[in-house]
This record gives C-alpha cells, sequence and structure tokens, in this order.
C-alpha cells in the first residue's frame, strides 16, 4: 500500500548508485534531483514539482540510482513500490501518454548525443535513405538494399532516374534472385519464447494486424518517416544503424519485443533500420489506433514504459564509453559494461568470458576494427586478455575497471 513519507529538509531520499526499487510522487515540499553530466561531469539539477513522479526509471528498469534526490525543505512523498505504480497506472491513461512521451524524447535527446560523439553527420531524409542503401549494398546485403531502394522510390519517385541508383538496385536485385534460388530451406525458428506481451496479443482480435517477413527483408527504414509500430511474435529482428555511410549492427529483438514505437510518439524519422533476422512473424499497428490500444490495455503500456526506461539506461552506459578519450580505458569500459550486464554468479572469481569478437568490441567502443586490434594486442601482450574465434576471456575484470578510472579523461 503506498505510504506518506515526512522528509525534513537535508535530507537526502536516495544516493546516486543505490538499488532502490521505490516510485515516488512528491506531494508537498521541495526536493531536487542531481545528477552528473556524462560529457562534462558537471551536476546537473532538477527541481521535482508538487504532483511530480521521481525514481521511476531505476525503479522499473532494476537498475543502480543515477541521481541523487534532495530535500530542501521539509516534505512529504508518497512512496510505492513497483507493483503499487503499475496499479496506479492502469487507471491514469493521461499519465501514461505523458510518461510515454517524456521517456521518449528523453532516448532521443541520447541518441542525438551519441550520434554527435561518433560524428556521424545527419543528413536529410532522402539522401539518409539512400546511404542506407549504399551501406547495405557494401556489406552485400542483396535483399535488404533492394527493399531499402523500394522504400526510397515509393518516398521519392525522382531517384529512379539516377544512373548511380538504377546501377545499385539492378546488381543487388540480381544478386537477391540469386540467394533466393539458391536456398532451398527455411530457418527453424525458436517459437518457444513467450512473456507477457505475447500473452495479451494472442487473441484472434490481433490476427488482422498480422505481418510475415522473410529473413533480411526490411520490416522499417532508418530517416524515412513513422507511422506505424510492431511487436514480434516469433522470430528476430536485426536494429541496424548507419553511421558515416557504413552499416552497423546495434542490437538482436526477440518475441515479445516491441521496435518502431519512438517515432510514433515524437513523430521523428525512423532512427535505425529493422531487418528481418530468419523468418519473422510481427503485429503491425499504425499511428491511428497506438494511443487507443495504448490507453485500453494498461499492460501494454506497462511493457512500453518498461522498455524505455532499459533503453534509456543501457544508451546512456553506452553514451559512457564513447566519451572517454583514453582508447585503451573505452575499451576496457566496454568490457566492465558487458560484466554489469552479465554479472557472474561468484563475485569472487575475478576472470570473466564473453561473447565478443575484436569487431564487436570495436563497434561498442565507436572505434574502427584496426584501433580496437591495436589495443586487444596490448591487452594480450600484457597477459590482461585471451582472444579467441568468437570470445574473449578477461584475466582480472578489476584490473579493467582500475584502468578505466585511472585513464578516464573527459572530451572537450
Amino acid at each position: 500500500m503506498p505510504r506518506a513519507v515526512t522528509y525534513s529538509k537535508g535530507s537526502i531520499i536516495y544516493f546516486e548508485g543505490d538499488k532502490d526499487e521505490r516510485v515516488f510522487i512528491l506531494q508537498k515540499g521541495l526536493v531536487v534531483i542531481t545528477t552528473q553530466d556524462i560529457e562534462t561531469h558537471q551536476p546537473v539539477t532538477e527541481q521535482i514539482k508538487q504532483g511530480e513522479f521521481f525514481g521511476v526509471k531505476s525503479a522499473l528498469a532494476h537498475v543502480q540510482r543515477e541521481e541523487t534526490a534532495t530535500v530542501l525543505m521539509d516534505s512529504v512523498c508518497i512512496s510505492m513500490t513497483v507493483p503499487e505504480f503499475e496499479n496506479l497506472l492502469n487507471t491514469n491513461k493521461q499519465v501514461i501518454m505523458k510518461m510515454l512521451q517524456v521517456f521518449s524524447k528523453q532516448l532521443r535527446q541520447i541518441h542525438k548525443r551519441t550520434e554527435d560523439i561518433l560524428n556521424n553527420k545527419l543528413e536529410d531524409r532522402q539522401t539518409g535513405m539512400l546511404s542506407v542503401a549504399k551501406a547495405f549494398y557494401d556489406d552485400e546485403s542483396w535483399r535488404s538494399c533492394c527493399d531499402v531502394c523500394t522504400n526510397l522510390v515509393k518516398r521519392y519517385p525522382a531517384i529512379a532516374s539516377s544512373e548511380e541508383f538504377k546501377q545499385m538496385f539492378t546488381t543487388a536485385h540480381a544478386h537477391a534472385q540469386r540467394a533466393v534460388t539458391e536456398t532451398s530451406f527455411e530457418m527453424e525458428q525458436d517459437t518457444s519464447s513467450t512473456n507477457s506481451a505475447l500473452k495479451v496479443f494472442q487473441l484472434p482480435a490481433f490476427s488482422r494486424f498480422a505481418k510475415t517477413y522473410e529473413d533480411g527483408q526490411v520490416i522499417i527504414t532508418e530517416f524515412e518517416p513513422g507511422d506505424s509500430f510492431y511487436l514480434i511474435q516469433s522470430g528476430n529482428v536485426q536494429l541496424v544503424k548507419c553511421v558515416n555511410g557504413r552499416k552497423k549492427n546495434l542490437d538482436i529483438l526477440k518475441p515479445g519485443e516491441f521496435f518502431g514505437e519512438m517515432a510514433i510518439l515524437d513523430h521523428s524519422p525512423r532512427s535505425a533500420t529493422c531487418v528481418a533476422s530468419g523468418k519473422v512473424e510481427c503485429l503491425e499497428f499504425n499511428r491511428a489506433n497506438f494511443e487507443l490500444l495504448i490507453t485500453g490495455n494498461p499492460q501494454i503500456a506497462l511493457i512500453l514504459i518498461k522498455l524505455f526506461c532499459k533503453r534509456i539506461h543501457d544508451q546512456k552506459r553506452r553514451l559512457k564509453i564513447l566519451v572517454i578519450q583514453d582508447i585503451q580505458a573505452r575499451l576496457a569500459d566496454v568490457f566492465c559494461m558487458f560484466d554489469e550486464m552479465y554479472p557472474m554468479a561468484n563475485p569472487k572469481d575475478r576472470s570473466r568470458r564473453f561473447n565478443l569478437t575484436i569487431q564487436d568490441v570495436a563497434h561498442w567502443a565507436g572505434i574502427t576494427t584496426e584501433m580496437a586490434r591495436e589495443e586487444v594486442d596490448r591487452f594480450v601482450a600484457s597477459r590482461k586478455l585471451e582472444v579467441y574465434d568468437n570470445f574473449m576471456i578477461v584475466s582480472d575484470i578489476v584490473d579493467m575497471k582500475r584502468i578505466v578510472d585511472t585513464k578516464s579523461v573527459v572530451r572537450s
């Protein structure tokens, strides 16, 4: 049961780094939230207004607090557990939509800062979609290249007259057709995965939203306008980002996960390309029925809110790596991040095995494969790291954390 808690002036409700899964509402008084800017390390404060929630993201994502909550004058806060907070949201549709919009905006801002650090030049939509098609072409992902080209022509018909575009599409289409002819098997799909999101959508009423995609087929394209979002029912979806003309794999989404919802909430272009990895079955919802679907199904809204909280946390963690100037420390922090993601059952064991390749490490560190290989070789030479074809073994994760602490330098 939610309860009112009185806090005196100068007290701390929670500290940065605490593992505390309570959610608060400021009933009266004055509370400020203090965080540290990831790039400048300068303190950033935000005043909580009466009636506002705080502590939500870390509680729902089940991660450590990223901020300190300080009481500036005698205050009363309503404290509740995550299940109590979820019950409250179930009856308040306006709060649900506002929270989704706020979290979407925050995630978009973090994406923008990440792109700035990676020097990823922002382009107009047509040029951006063309660069995505070229990135797939250069990677010899022929089916995906054809799909992006098709989407591009639908949005911008004049591009079809470009000789460069025609040559790229013709070549990609020929390779794609040849691959279809040569492939006589269908990838097996793991349909055993299920969660609360899937259970909600197993009713016959949702069958009219069903879509099926084949391996390599593009579901949404980076830079195009967003007018639909998706729930994966079976199969996996690869998230791809075009960074400075090169294709970068971001993540693999599994059954029960949503994608494409950010563009629906903030009316912005797509921030990544989503490609079917094997056969994929999805439910597709459009902008017109988004709010009706969310407010009419509180369980779905809660899943999305938790998803945003987790994505915001993960993207901030990635940004923390990218702002480190020292390349060795940056790579060490990649291993530290994976240690946080997959903690050992016995924390006293300092050795860690990570299913990472040099290409993976380069991606997470935001550097070239050549630069990553140089630093990895130094780690190997000093016996801090063992490298195999599909995994790496860190001999002492505490040593990696020490490197991060002593060599990290804020970007200027």
